[in-house]
């Protein structure tokens, strides 16, 4: 039997009320002091095995899934103590991601470097006796200037990697992160409802978060976006100017809130991830953003003092091909977000 995913706008689900939301709120609680639990053991914020990697994957997960439900159905929970708790986990979750956000671009931008020069960029390999490998023709200059562009960005990027982890274990050490473990803790046993909550229907908070996210859809460029190669958006990227994007932003806003969106359903009972269409979709944003920080990082190292025009020359190929990354991305995310929503079985 095919079983329809849970519509917050649809008459006939079962209704989900703000009971619904307190044993949401109680089981993320509990697995947050789970991994806090699991992270501790494994060495803390000094630990780099990788169970002490899940821990803090896990506490991140909880974070934000708490955070995004405090924000949806803020309505039906005491204000004060939500908007409070709220940026509290967003710190928490967006300092615990530092890290391994760093790791990842920097592993992106060596396997780009290497995939356009056809060269041993990782910086261990570039000293290897005998040199690099040949490279295919017309690669020359890149070639030259690929191995020293890979050497510049694994020192920028673990030099950034470092202060991350450093700033991550004094953020578990803090007083700060205390309390809202403290608060977390209680949060596993009692929900702080409002009087009307426990009988109040779910669905209408839920579809305005699927509203917010429709008409952030539909402010984007879906237009240029529906063209494998977005010249005009690349201008910008391809320009000296060390701003952001300007469609950078919209596209990032659309990621959060597709993800809001998802934690609504959860709290709901649905599974919105396995609607293969948000699951593609939000598997394109989370390309859409790698790619752009990763052209950021490329630009930022391209504008490093007195460094060899190879090497200028070599970020600023992969500066244009992380935007073209970026442009791809925006365009997998127009033809996944067009499809009709996909019943399961």
């Amino acid at each position: 039997m095919a079983q329809r995913h849970l519509d917050p706008k649809d008459p006939t689900a079962e209704v989900a009320t703000g009971n619904a939301l307190a044993g949401y709120l109680r089981t993320h609680a509990t697995e947050f002091l789970r991994a806090l639990r699991l992270h501790r053991e494994t060495g803390g914020a000094t630990g780099t095995g990788p169970e002490s990697v899940d821990a803090a994957r896990a506490l991140r997960r909880s974070a934000r899934r708490i955070s995004g439900s405090l924000h949806t159905y803020r309505p039906l929970l005491d204000a004060a103590w939500s908007e409070s708790m709220r940026p509290e986990l967003a710190w928490l979750s967006g300092t615990l991601a530092l890290e391994h956000a760093y790791e990842a671009r920097l592993e992106r931008l060596l396997q780009a470097l290497h995939r356009l020069s056809g060269a041993a960029v990782i910086p261990e390999q570039a000293t290897v006796p005998g040199g690099p490998a040949p490279s295919p023709p017309g690669r020359g200059n890149l070639t030259v200037g690929a191995a020293k562009a890979g050497a510049l960005l694994e020192r920028q990027l673990t030099l950034a990697r470092t202060r991350a982890h450093s700033t991550a274990l004094q953020a578990l050490g803090s007083s700060r992160f205390h309390a809202v473990a403290d608060k977390v803790a209680l949060l596993a046993s009692e929900v702080p409802l409002t009087p009307t909550a426990p009988t109040t229907d779910l669905r209408p908070l839920a579809g305005a978060a699927r509203e917010r996210l429709t008409d952030a859809v539909t402010a984007l460029p879906l237009v240029t976006a529906g063209h494998p190669y977005n010249a005009q958006a690349l201008v910008h990227g391809l320009s000296p100017d060390p701003a952001p994007h300007p469609q950078d932003g919209s596209w990032h806003q659309v990621r959060l809130l597709l993800r809001l969106h998802r934690y609504a359903c959860e709290v709901l009972g649905a599974d919105a991830a396995a609607d293969t269409r948000v699951l593609t979709a939000g598997q394109c944003l989370d390309r859409h953003r790698d790619a752009s920080e990763a052209a950021a990082a490329a630009a930022q190292a391209a504008r490093t003092p007195r460094i060899a025009p190879a090497t200028a020359y070599a970020l600023g190929v992969l500066h244009a091909d992380q935007r073209h990354e970026v442009e791809a991305a925006r365009f997998a995310f127009q033809r996944a977000w067009q499809r009709d929503p996909v019943e399961t079985v």
